[in-house]
């Protein structure tokens, strides 16, 4: 994003209520990442949110949805908006917060006057040219000339798509339909696209946009990724940052302590997600930075791209995007029988 918005680890934590809250935001922004608070979670509903946190992670099964649905409907409340952007801010790191496209406008003004660095605009899919009868359309170009800051757009896994929403300003866009952990969109709508065909086709348009005179946009890979090597891949394939969820669930910071339920999840009309059980794995500190306590990839996860930097002769992360892909579904199980056979390492999954 230039010179407006830069951050030390290219690591976004994605806007998910079970996993950033105001002590989780602080502490991602502490060791040089950013976590996007969701401006349409509970943690703007509630002036306690931890409690509701708590209530939907010890529901069980039968129950979860429903108690996802009443928590929900507790209104969003502006005053919160602005007050949880700025206990981030008072802590001396970046803040980003994500909004549904039917409510940016709105709050723009207030976002900014609060100290926002970051103001991502998510929903399932966002083109350039929405129609709808039902509501007013959001223009991107419009939102961008009203904002300061930056502004990034998603979701998106298309060229076209990804190349108009570039031509208007924007500064940021995350790409992936539906290949979270707790997400079920790609059941219930059956729509997606393989996450690296999606980040090597929008980073596509990213170049293109770039050839056509246009500032650099940052292409950020959103979900689908576990381990060290899926976060390797997707910048292989092209992204200047990842946004990751489940993973960062898993942390002993994560407002749930262990467990992640998709931004659509409580939809009361159509819910597009499910609340998933990570469990907690270690600090969030040795899950970016390590040192890793394991072997399996899920811990250290700048130190593994690092490193494949390294292996694969590239001296940063622009340079990382030009190396050689191959197709090679064999390749994680390659030679690891040993290790199938007793469950370590990467026989573990």
């Amino acid at each position: 994003m230039g010179e407006r918005f830069h951050l030390p680890l290219p690591f976004w934590g994605s806007a998910m209520d079970g996993v950033v809250d105001i002590g989780f935001a602080i502490a991602m922004g502490k060791l040089g990442g950013v976590a996007v608070l969701n401006l349409d979670g509970v943690h703007t509903r509630y002036e306690d949110s931890a409690p509701v946190i708590k209530k939907i992670a010890e529901a069980d099964r039968a129950t979860v949805n429903a108690v996802l649905r009443e928590a929900y409907r507790e209104p969003v409340k502006p005053k919160l908006i602005v007050e949880r952007i700025k206990a981030i801010k008072a802590a001396g790191v970046a803040c980003a917060v994500s909004t549904i496209p039917a409510r940016a406008e709105e709050r723009a003004e207030a976002v900014q006057k609060a100290g926002a660095d970051v103001y991502v605009v998510q929903g399932t899919v966002l083109t350039a040219r929405h129609s709808s009868r039902s509501y007013h359309q959001l223009s991107f170009e419009e939102l961008v000339r009203a904002c300061e800051i930056p502004v990034v757009v998603g979701n998106c896994v298309h060229y076209e798509t990804a190349l108009e929403l570039m031509e208007t300003g924007i500064a940021g866009i995350l790409v992936g339909v539906g290949p979270g952990a707790a997400c079920t969109t790609r059941g219930v709508l059956g729509v997606g696209v393989p996450q690296v065909t999606a980040t090597a086709d929008v980073a596509a348009a990213r170049d293109e946009h770039m050839r056509r005179g246009g500032m650099r946009v940052a292409v950020i890979t959103d979900g689908g990724m576990r381990i060290g090597a899926d976060v390797c891949k997707a910048f292989a394939s092209g992204a200047d940052a990842v946004m990751i969820g489940t993973p960062l669930a898993g942390a002993e910071e994560s407002a749930s302590k262990g467990f992640n339920w998709g931004m659509a999840t409580p939809d009361p009309n159509l819910p597009r997600g499910t609340r998933i059980q990570v469990g907690t794995k270690a600090t969030l500190r040795e899950i970016l930075i390590g040192p890793a306590r394991v072997d399996d990839g899920t811990q250290n996860f700048a130190g593994a791209l690092r490193s494949a930097l390294g292996v694969c002769g590239a001296s940063d992360i622009a340079e990382f995007q030009h190396t050689e892909m191959v197709v090679a579904p064999s390749i994680v199980s390659e030679g690891k029988v040993f290790q199938q056979a007793q469950h370590v390492g990467m026989g573990k999954s």
